[in-house]
This record gives C-alpha cells, structure tokens and sequence, in this order.
C-alpha cells in the first residue's frame, strides 16, 4: 500500500532536491486536495538550538539513508493506531 510507504518516511535522514534544507522527516501529511507533504526538521544548530522544520512535496524530497533515526510509532495497529495516546502523552513507569 502506497500509504504505508509514505509513514515509512517518518525518521529518515532526507534532503529536499530543490533547496537543499536537510534534515529527518518528523511528519507526514495527506491532504483533501491530493497533496503528500512531509517535515524535514534539521538538526540544532551549532549553540543546541532547535531549529524549525518546513514541509516539502514527497515528490522533491532525496533520502538519505534507509535506517530511521528512532524506532517509528505503530500506526497500523496498537495503542497509538486506536488513538488512545497522543504526542502529550507521556509514558508510563
């Protein structure tokens, strides 16, 4: 399934082909309008600071590796895919 191929984008060192902006992919967003768009977040800058994500067409974004930077969440089935924890979730003991 070509969705599934997209979520397998989130924690992947990529680079956006027309710009350059680098970074891991941290989001993937399907649009009403047909649009598959993702965040490249870079890395923190050289005095630790976080630097802000933009989002690219998946069409124009270069992968950088095949490894994921952290384990990704499970969206197809579990706790998270039935929408019972969120991102201000925190875990548990």
């Amino acid at each position: 399934m070509q969705v599934t191929n997209h979520i397998e984008l989130l924690g992947l060192k990529a680079e956006d082909s027309v710009t350059g902006f680098k970074g891991v992919i941290t989001s993937v967003s399907f649009d009403l309008y047909g649009c598959v768009q993702a965040v490249i977040t870079p890395p923190v800058n050289k005095d630790g600071e976080v630097q802000s994500g933009n989002w690219f067409d998946v069409s124009r974004i270069k992968i950088n590796g095949k490894k994921p930077v952290m384990q990704r969440p499970d969206f197809i089935a579990g706790y998270i895919a039935e929408g019972k924890k969120g991102c201000a979730d925190k875990p548990l003991p």
